[in-house]
C-alpha cells in the first residue's frame, strides 16, 4: 500500500533529478530534499529511488547517480502537484460535482475516462474492449466514440480516435446526488481467483497523492485482465470509496438500480468499519469496491496494442453512450 506521503516524495525526488544536467546520487539528492522543507535521510532516499527505477521513471548508472527517463518527465508533466495543479482528489472532486446522471430518466452525464488508439488498430482494440466488457470486467458495456475534430471538451491527436469508458467514479457521483456522502479512497491491483474477487493485492490512497492510483498500475502492466476473463485467475484494477454505515442500506437499492441502467460492477458493500477485501476502512463507515472501467483498455494493452489512457477525464452524456 502506497502512502500519500510517499507520493510526494517521490514526486519532488523526480522534479529534483530532472532540474539537474547530470546523474544525481543519494547524498545529494537528500540534501536538496533537505533544503526544500524534507526530513528525509540518505537510506529513504535510495528507498524511494528504488521504487522510482521500478516504475521506469529514472535510470541507474552505476554509481555515478540517477538520471530521469522520458517516461519518468511525462509522469513529472501529468502529475497533479500541488503548487501547480492540485492533488488528484481536488479533479476528482470536480468531475463528481459535474456528474448529474438520473437514474430515473437514464439521462445525465457520467465521469468517462479516455483512451487514445491509432486509427490502424481501433478495430482491434474495440473488439478486445467489447469482449472485456462482456464478460465483466467494467462497471458498464456503453462506449463513446470521439474523433479528432469534435465539440466536446476531449482533445484527440491527429491519427487517433479516443474511446470513452464510463469511470467507476460515477458511483462516487450517484451516492452524492442521492444524498449519500461519499468519499474515494485507494485505487487497487484486485486478485482474481476461480471469477471471483479474492482481495487487493496493492492500494495507492487518492487522498494527496500527485498521480492518480489507477494511473501507476497501468503503467505498471500490471494487470491480467485477459487471463483473469478466459481462466477465472488473473489480475483486475478496482477502487475504493467510503460511505456512512448508516447509508448502506440505501447504497444498496441505488446500485442495484442502477445495475438495471448498464452500470454496475460494485463487488460487494463491506461492514461498519471492517476491512472490506483487505482495505483498510474508517470506524463508523462501510467500503465499496467497484471494478474500474478502465479493465477494458488494460487488456487492450495485454495485448500487445499500445494505447494512451487519461483516467477520470471528463464528463459525458450517458444517454448518447452506446454497446460496442
Amino acid at each position: 500500500m502506497t502512502d500519500p506521503n510517499v507520493e510526494r516524495k517521490l514526486v519532488e525526488i523526480m522534479r529534483i533529478i530532472n532540474e539537474s544536467d547530470k546523474p544525481l546520487g543519494a547524498r545529494l539528492i537528500a540534501d536538496e530534499l533537505h533544503n526544500r522543507g524534507y526530513a528525509i535521510g540518505e537510506r529513504a532516499v535510495r528507498y524511494h529511488l528504488r521504487i522510482l527505477d521500478e516504475r521506469g521513471f529514472t535510470q541507474k548508472h552505476g554509481y555515478i547517480g540517477r538520471t530521469i527517463t522520458e517516461r519518468g518527465r511525462k509522469e513529472l508533466n501529468d502529475a497533479l502537484i500541488s503548487d501547480r495543479f492540485g492533488f488528484v482528489i481536488t479533479r476528482i472532486e470536480e468531475l463528481i460535482y459535474k456528474a448529474d446522471y438520473d437514474l430515473e430518466s437514464g439521462k445525465g452525464n457520467v465521469i468517462v475516462n479516455v483512451t487514445n488508439i491509432d486509427k490502424d488498430d481501433y478495430d482491434s482494440a474495440t473488439e478486445i474492449i467489447k469482449y472485456a466488457m462482456d464478460n465483466g470486467a467494467t462497471i458498464s458495456p456503453r462506449v463513446g466514440i470521439v474523433e479528432e475534430d469534435n465539440d466536446l471538451d476531449i482533445y484527440v491527436p491527429d491519427g487517433k480516435v479516443a474511446v470513452a469508458t464510463v469511470c467507476s467514479i460515477t458511483f462516487d457521483g450517484l451516492l452524492l446526488n442521492n444524498g449519500i456522502p461519499v468519499v474515494p479512497v485507494y485505487g487497487g491491483l484486485m486478485q482474481i481467483e476461480d471469477y471471483s474477487p479474492a482481495g487487493f493485492l496493492d492500494l495507492i490512497s487518492y487522498n494527496g497523492t500527485s498521480i492518480d492510483p489507477i494511473k501507476i498500475f497501468l503503467r505498471r502492466r500490471a494487470t491480467s485482465i485477459l487471463e483473469a476473463i478466459d481462466t477465472g485467475n488473473g489480475k483486475m484494477l478496482a477502487n475504493v470509496r467510503q460511505i456512512p454505515a448508516s447509508a448502506a442500506s440505501k447504497a444498496e437499492e441505488l446500485l442495484n438500480i442502477a445495475g438495471k441502467h448498464d452500470i454496475a460492477g460494485h463487488l460487494t458493500i463491506g461492514n461498519p468499519g471492517e476491512d472490506v477485501l483487505y482495505a483498510p476502512i474508517e470506524r463508523g463507515k462501510i467500503g465499496i469496491p467497484v471494478m474500474v472501467g478502465i479493465n477494458s483498455v488494460a487488456a487492450v494493452e495485454e495485448a500487445g496494442i499500445n494505447v494512451e489512457t487519461h483516467p477520470v477525464s471528463a464528463v459525458m452524456e450517458y444517454s448518447k453512450m452506446k454497446k460496442l
